[in-house]
This record gives structure tokens, sequence and C-alpha cells, in this order.
């Protein structure tokens, strides 16, 4: 491989670059734990980062040291109730963090303030070298205007870091704000990259444009990763996250670091219950329903709760959901202080630090307001009086108690009627699902995450190349930027391929993968390697056919819905490598198989009755022929060789070809991987044999790059010509070879030698 080569694939990588600085690992506070000091080198020399660490795992700790070691002027945004225990947590490491409310507070003699999320138009973010998102996941749940404005304010900020707990896999809405807010990537294009889009529209907003974008923006579930893009997804996601929900996950010693037993128990209440509009209970169908039943309940859950409350002496928190709930809560049972959203500040800060000294025996509070950063290890008892939907909510109010450095076993309670059983259930039912996707994200970003941890690049997919030969082609497999090398200058006599487009983790992960390129760029400045061989190897006044089509805009990867010139973009490239322009042949497509085959709305008839402006004709194939400069030495004679007259050229001459069949194709199906996200297209047999009956003569050489499964090679030999084809895939190049086995005993003249390894090979494959 070329140093050129290898220099332009590192950057097809997909990894966020290091923007930080290097720290010496003595320099880190030795309170820390080792895992937790590779960690704050590893975001300080990344400089944009994120952690996602279960709670308890210090991600307090590890946002101090990376903000003092930085030397920056630094502003940790947190939710109001975890912002002064930050400041608590800061001074076990000799840190001063000042807590203010604008800019106006901040002092050019100090560099480490904390504020809440509420105040962060208060700033002039321009004033501070790094920021820290303290229970980032809060991303996730702000309103969009909010969460927007944040990320334009940091976005001068260089350094930035992410603290929340592990976020599950598939919520690509979480993992995509933080790639947003941390510069790395837009949602959009992460989207774009990694995901394959469901069946409804949303739209988001990005650097000022909407996006009409298809899915869910709620929990990720109306998208799923592509196939072949896993590996590349959780190979970038490592490059700028680190996920751990426990130590020895990256390999560490779990000693400390291990949680108590966690006790739940739940206690179901039975009532008499009929909504108003009802004849009988019929189940819960809504919000509201759900709502309704919990308030009618409450009373009768209320004897539960004093029962098992005021009959301890152990400290207790209470998730209420209701305000109804919190007062009457509060007004039954003994010592116990409330604290509701509408509370003043320093009301809610000092009844939080009451209640982790042990001066409030039972706490009141809904999980928006308590549930999210708290450090509440000094009680192991909770009770959930009702419960909704959100497994988050649970997860959240759960780890305030169960942490690691609990000592005690938490006991869980959760009081419900017994018409809110499937509640219960259901939240039960994500968990289970949840720590499963967990397990499944550590296991799949281990490798890579050790890696970025050792500051060590990691292996990737491992890349194969063959040579099988024929009685008239040799089949190569292999990336042509590379293979192409081996050919001889001047030594082709036509070209015919179909270059794929940039259509990202479809039918590999590899980055010598000319359609895994992130945007046009990228794409032509790879592709520009293939125009550049093929014109060394061809010979002078000789062409290469290229098959090309106009590209749909995709509203998730493009901002819009239209079309692209892709053709238009070829030809410039072609030329910008010394080929001529010399012609272009269109090809004839039925609409309605292309309207059944990618159901684009614009060909639909009922997208005509509908609205004729988002209306359009079908994409029509475009054969795009170059020249290469120089004098043709072999005179091409299609008549003399009897495959052209006259008639033939008039028809094909208009430069519209008519008649060929769009399933005029060699068998594709069994080259598809199970991992492939769609078919290969290969190109038709009638389209290939018009450019190589019009180009080249008999027994001369004709080259595809693209070999795909073979077709233009199988053309050239059953037209009497010798076929060059070069396959980056595997298993497209194990069909290709099986079809010109095939093609050689149909039709070229096969010798016993030949008939021998055909029959071996078949053998090998059976």
């Amino acid at each position: 491989m070329s140093k050129e080569y290898e220099s332009f694939l590192a950057t097809k990588h997909r990894r966020a670059r290091s923007t930080g600085v290097i720290i010496e690992r003595d320099a880190i506070n030795p309170i820390l734990f080792e895992f937790q000091k590779d960690i704050v080198a590893w975001a300080a020399h990344k400089g944009r980062a994120a952690v996602f660490l279960d709670t308890g795992l210090g991600k307090t700790f590890i946002q101090l040291e990376w903000a003092r070691l930085l030397d920056a002027n630094t502003l940790i945004i947190a939710p109001l109730s975890v912002a002064r225990q930050t400041v608590r947590e800061a001074h076990k490491l000799g840190i001063e963090v000042r807590y203010v409310r604008e800019q106006a507070d901040v002092a050019p003699d100090h560099r480490m303030w904390i504020t809440n999320y509420e105040m962060i138009g208060e700033f002039d973010f321009s004033q501070f070298g790094a920021v820290v998102l303290d229970e980032s996941s809060i991303l996730k749940a702000i309103d969009g205007s909010t969460r927007r404005k944040l990320i334009r304010l940091c976005r001068p900020v260089p350094y930035r870091l992410c603290c929340t707990a592990t976020p599950a896999p598939n919520d690509n809405i979480e993992i995509g704000n933080h790639a947003e807010f941390l510069g790395i990537a837009t949602m959009p294009e992460m989207l774009a990259t990694f995901f394959i889009n469901a069946n409804h529209e949303h739209t988001y907003y990005s650097d000022g444009k909407s996006y009409r974008v298809k899915g869910s923006n709620k929990g990720g579930q109306e998208w799923r990763l592509k196939h072949h893009g896993e590996q590349p997804f959780f190979e970038w996601l490592s490059s700028w996250a680190i996920t751990m929900t426990k130590p020895s996950d990256l390999g560490y010693d779990d000693d400390g670091f291990i949680l108590p037993p966690l006790n739940i128990e739940a206690h179901f209440v039975k009532v008499d219950y009929t909504p108003d509009d009802q004849l009988m209970f019929t189940g819960l169908h809504g919000v509201g329903d759900r709502a309704a039943v919990r308030d009618s309940t409450i009373e009768a859950r209320l004897d539960v709760l004093s029962e098992i409350v005021n009959g301890s002496t152990e400290q207790w928190i209470i998730w209420t959901g209701l305000q109804r709930e919190s007062d009457l809560v509060t007004a039954s049972l003994d010592g116990a202080v409330e604290v509701k959203g509408n509370d003043d500040p320093e009301h809610k800060v000092r009844a939080f630090e009451a209640f982790q000294d042990g001066e409030i025996r039972v706490l009141v509070t809904k999980p928006r307001i308590g549930g999210f950063g708290m450090n509440f290890q000094n009680a192991h008892n909770m009770i959930f009086f009702g419960l909704n939907d959100s497994w988050e909510a649970w997860y959240q109010c759960i780890r305030r108690e169960w942490r690691y450095g609990q000592t005690d076993t938490v006991n869980v309670h959760i009081i419900l009627s017994n018409l809110e059983a499937g509640i219960y259930q259901n939240v039960l039912r994500k968990d289970v699902m949840a720590k499963r996707l967990r397990e499944g994200l550590v296991e799949r970003v281990r490798e890579y995450e050790n890696g970025e941890i050792k500051m060590q690049e990691t292996s990737r997919s491992a890349y194969q190349t063959d040579t099988v030969t024929g009685n008239e082609w040799t089949a190569m497999l292999g990336d042509s930027c590379e293979r192409l090398k081996e050919l001889e200058p001047d030594s082709i006599d036509l070209s015919v391929y179909s270059p794929p487009f940039a259509d990202l983790y479809t039918y590999t992960d590899s980055e010598r993968d000319l359609g895994n390129s992130r945007d046009h760029q990228e794409f032509f400045g790879h592709y520009s390697y293939i125009i550049r061989e093929v014109l060394r190897v061809t010979k002078p006044g000789r062409l290469t056919c290229v098959h090309t089509s106009d590209v749909p805009a995709m509203a998730a990867r493009d901002g819009y819905i239209g079309i692209k010139d892709f053709p238009g973009d070829v030809i410039r490239a072609y030329e910008a490598e010394g080929w001529i322009f010399f012609g272009r042949a269109f090809v004839q497509k039925n609409p309605q198989a292309q309207a059944i085959r990618t159901k684009a709305k614009g060909l639909l008839f009922v997208q005509l009755r509908k609205d004729s402006s988002d209306s359009r004709p079908a994409l029509i194939d475009q054969i795009l022929i170059f020249k290469k400069p120089g004098d043709n030495a072999v005179p091409i004679m299609p008549v003399e060789n009897g495959e052209m007259d006259n008639e033939r050229w008039i028809e094909w001459a208009h430069g519209i070809w008519l008649g060929i069949q769009e399933t005029d194709t060699l068998q594709y199906q069994e080259a598809r991987d199970t991992d492939d996200e769609k078919h290969i297209c290969p190109l038709q047999l009638g389209t290939i044999e018009r450019c190589v009956r019009l180009y080249s003569n008999p027994g001369e050489t004709v080259l595809s790059p693209f070999m795909g499964i073979g077709s233009e090679v199988y053309t050239a030999v059953k037209l009497g010509r010798k076929g060059i084809g070069i396959e980056l895939k595997p298993s497209y190049f194990e069909l290709a070879v099986r079809n010109l086995e095939y093609a050689s005993i149909e039709y070229a003249t096969p010798t016993l030698f030949d008939f021998a390894s055909i029959a071996a090979q078949e053998a090998t494959h059976d």
C-alpha cells in the first residue's frame, strides 16, 4: 500500500480526534481509584469527551480533576439539587468550586464554577475555556429550544465534558445529543451514517436548519443500527465516550465497587374503582386514566405506607408523583419533610443536605426533583408511593441509595393498587431489557475502550486478497486501489463498470469500500485513486464506460429532499484525472417498477393526485463514456466483426437505449450476506453487451474494477473477449468466480485442465 493511500484510509477511520492535552498520571490526585485516574487522563487528552459511568463510580471526582488539570476557567452545569453536593465533594479533593447564578458572579481570581441548567442564559460562555455537563442525560429531557441554546452557547468552548450514567445502546437520541453537544457529529449526521430509519418522521433542528427525519425521538425505538454499521458505530462511540457499569468491564479490580443486595417488594392494595364514564373498570387506557386511578387510591395506599415507615426508626425516601400524594404522605408520616418543585432553591438544598447528614428521617419528593445525581447512601430504604411507566425514573431513584459505596442492603417498596399491577410489570420488563442492552453495549465497546484508555490503536477488520484464473478470465479479490497496480500500463482495451454510490455500511464495514464515504468530498477523494489507475492501465485512445444515475437527496443525510447530479460529478472527477468526456447514453427504465422497488414518493399515483409538485420522472441509468488521450493503435471494427450493422447503430446512436430488460442480470440473491442492508444491484447484461460490442474487438481484454458478482467479465467471456475483474467483498467474489467458471464452460473454449479445475472447485464449495 502506498503511503499516500494509507494516509487517506486513516482519514476515513471514524474516530473523534483528540483536541486536549497530555496529563502526567502522577499529577492526578491520589485519592482517585486507578480506573478513575485513567479516565481523567484519557478525557483530558480527548479534550471533548463523555463519561458514561454507572452511579457511584465517581463521575464527580473525575470531572473535578479533569477541570483542575486542564487549568482552564471552567463552568460546571448541573441540576439544582446536585450543584451544592458537587461543591461539598470538591472539598474532599482540596478543590474550591463556587456556586454562581450569573456571569457577574464569576470573579477573575478563581477558576472553577458551578451553576444549574435553568441559569445557562445568564452566562457569557466565551469567558470559559472548559464546560462540564453533570447529569448530562438531561439533554434528552430538557425542551428542544433549551437544548439547542445550550449546544449553541457552548460551541466556542474548547474543552467540553459530559458525565452521566450509562445510556442504553438503543437510545440513539441520548447518544446523538451528546455527540452534538461535544461537536463530534450532528444528530442527522450520526443517524444517516450508522442507522436505518423507520416508518415515520419528526422534525429535528441542527445548526439553524430543520430536518425532517424518520424515526422516534423518544427512546430510539424507531431506529436500528445498520448491520455493517455496528462495529464502526461502537468504535466511533468509544473514541469519544467511556462506558462502564463496573471497573471490571475494562479489566480493573471491582474491590470496593460491589453492590450490596437489593430487595424489591411490591404491595398491592385491593380497591374498588369504576370510572365515571364506564359501567365497570376495563383497564388503564392512557396517561389520564393512570392519573385518575392513582389519585383515587391514595387513601387506601396510605395505610400500608404508614405501617411500614412509622414502625421504623431508620431513614426513608418516599417517591411520589402527584402533589396530593406528597401533601398527604408528608402529613401522615412522623418527621417527614417535603421538597416540592416550587420550593425556594435554598430550601431544596438545605433539605437534601439535612437528609444526607441524618437530620431528617423521612424525605418526601418527586423523581424529577431528587431522583437524578444525588448521593443518598446515608439511607438504604425507599418507597415508591405509586409508579408511572418511566423505567429511567425508576432506575435513577433506586440508584440514589443503591450505589457503589453503599454497605447496607437496600430495601425498595412499591405501593400500588391492584389495578396498577400492569404498570409494575411493564417497568420490570423494561428493567430486564435495559440490563441486557447495557451488558451488550459494554461487551461491544470493551475492545475499543481498552485501546482508548491505553491510548493505543485497536485492530481493524481483516483485509483479504486472492486471485483465481480461468479460461480467458482473471478474478482478483481485494481493493482496486491496490490491485490495479498489479496490471501493466496500457494493457486494457476497455473497462465497463458501475461504481458504488455513497451508501454507508450497506454492503461492508470496510474503510476500503468506496461506498463507505461520509460525504461527497471523501467519496470522490477515494474514487480518484481508481480513476487514476484505470487511466494508467488503459491503452491510449481506448475507452471506459461508467454506469451511473442521479442520486436521491435524503432529508436525514442531506437536510433536503431532491435529486443530486451524480453523473455530472463523475464527469468532472474523470476530467480532473486526465480523461476526455466522450459521450453519454441513457438507458430507459420502467417508472412503475422503480416506484414499487424504491417506494419513491415522487413516482406514486397517489402523489400525482395529492400534489404533483412533489412528483418527478424516474431515475434514468446513464452510461458515461470517457476516452484516454492518445491515438488508438488497433481500430475497433464491430461491423467487420459481425457485431454491428447500420440499423442497429441508428438505434443505439439515438443516445437513449431501449429494449434493455431490468431483470436481465446474473442471479444475485445468494451473494447477499446476512448483514447486508440491500441486495446487490448488478448491471443489466444487455447494457454491458452494448458497451463491449461497440468498444472492443474479440480477443481483447475488458476490465471491471468493481466486479461484484462478475457481470462485466462474464459478458466479456461470453462475447469472446478476455476479462479481468476486481472485487472487495468476499461473498460477491465467490459468486463471481462461480459465474465465470460456468461462462468458461458455456462460451469459451475450455481445456481438459479447465474441466478438472471446475470440478475440484465445485467439490470445495459443496
